[in-house]
């Protein structure tokens, strides 16, 4: 599918910035601030804990009527209706920072992992098989359809409350405040922060990214265990949306709210071979097969290795294998090299990484095998 940029759809949401530029005039007013803050904090809690923790991963329970109410205040941010929203997010987790992932800056570079993707069609369509569960809710897919009437609706009215200071200092500048704030859990979180547990992919762990989104920048946490309705696992991890769901099932709005288990603080999870194979293709990619086998016929030219690997290519390639599985391979790089690259990537100590380093030693070696034998074959076909 064409992945070109589409820059007519990109139009509006340029416009939203340009459109700032109306707070010279307007200038900031008591109401206006007033909704800037409240628009701010609503919406992003409606991206948060709802779009993401209720409708992506089902944190918690709530009832049909507040359902529409975080699905209403959600698309009022302009990111879409809640079902795209939540079937691309239920893919990235599937797919976290691999090439089927639509925004992982590891694959197509912070821009397009912060807005880009959105605006180029190859990515921005969602498998909405993903979502079956809230799509049979005929109130959930009148908001999917109708995804701009919910913020043009609150635009009006803050027009109606402050005036134009109102609309561009209280609700444009919020809503571009906002777009921002929720875009770096996607951008920024998978570059800078630590990492506290070994996922596979590059989500980090970010103090300040969780302040300013509520909580998302535990995003570490949230990979490592995404079925929960709290981010910060722990309470010195501010995790505001998770306290303001506390407060709502205090008023009996929510309830059920999904904790982390004792096994996941205590980091005592294996990891699947799923995350170990994610790990050890990434160390893996840090060397070139090709580059690599180039330099071992390299070597090799002039000595009886190259003319006993293409006799063994020559009658089976299993006997070419089993040959260069018991020689030591020139100019292959060594544990520690692998283990540089891991450490260097996941800045993690995990037993699992180890596993990860030996499953790249073996994939890597694998790769470079299959292309020695190849080239060997080749060589026989040409003699």
């Amino acid at each position: 599918m064409d992945d070109r940029f589409n820059w007519v759809e990109f139009i509006p949401f340029a416009l939203l910035h340009v459109a700032l530029i109306g707070i010279w005039w307007t200038g900031f007013t008591a109401t206006s601030i007033a909704i800037c803050v409240g628009l701010y904090v609503a919406r992003v809690f409606a991206i948060t804990g709802g779009y993401h923790r209720y409708f992506s991963h089902r944190g918690y329970k709530t009832s049909r009527g507040f359902q529409f109410v975080l699905a209403f205040v959600g698309a009022a941010a302009f990111q879409k209706g809640p079902l795209w929203w939540a079937a691309k997010h239920r893919e990235h987790h599937r797919d976290s920072d691999m090439p089927a992932d639509s925004h992982s800056p590891r694959q197509y570079g912070v821009f397009d992992a912060h807005v880009g993707w959105v605006y180029r069609e190859a990515r921005s369509n969602p498998d909405m098989d993903l979502i079956k569960d809230f799509s049979k809710y005929p109130e959930i897919r009148w908001i999917e359809r109708h995804q701009f009437v919910p913020g043009l609706i609150v635009a009006a009215l803050c027009f109606l409350v402050g005036g134009w200071a109102g609309l561009f200092s209280g609700f444009l500048l919020s809503t571009v405040l906002v777009y921002h704030a929720t875009f770096t859990v996607n951008s920024l979180n998978h570059m800078i922060g630590r990492q506290r547990y070994l996922t596979g992919d590059d989500s980090r762990n970010n103090w300040f990214l969780a302040i300013l989104t509520m909580g998302e920048g535990w995003h570490n946490n949230h990979h490592y265990y995404p079925a929960t309705a709290r981010n910060g696992f722990f309470w010195w991890e501010i995790d505001t949306t998770y306290y303001l769901l506390l407060g709502l099932e205090k008023l009996g709005l929510v309830w059920d709210l999904r904790q982390p288990p004792k096994t996941i603080l205590a980091n005592e999870k294996a990891p699947t071979q799923k995350i170990i194979d994610k790990c050890a293709v990434y160390i893996a990619e840090g060397f070139s097969a090709d580059r690599i086998s180039a330099n071992i016929r390299q070597r090799w030219e002039g000595s009886h290795r190259l003319d006993d690997l293409r006799a063994h290519a020559r009658t089976k390639w299993s006997a070419a294998e089993a040959y260069l599985a018991e020689i030591d391979l020139p100019e292959f790089p060594s544990v520690d090299e692998l283990k540089a690259r891991a450490h260097r990537k996941f800045k993690i100590q995990h037993e699992g990484l180890d596993r990860a380093i030996e499953r790249a030693h073996e994939m890597l070696r694998n790769s470079v095998a299959h292309r020695l034998i190849e080239d060997a074959r080749a060589d026989s076909a040409r003699a």
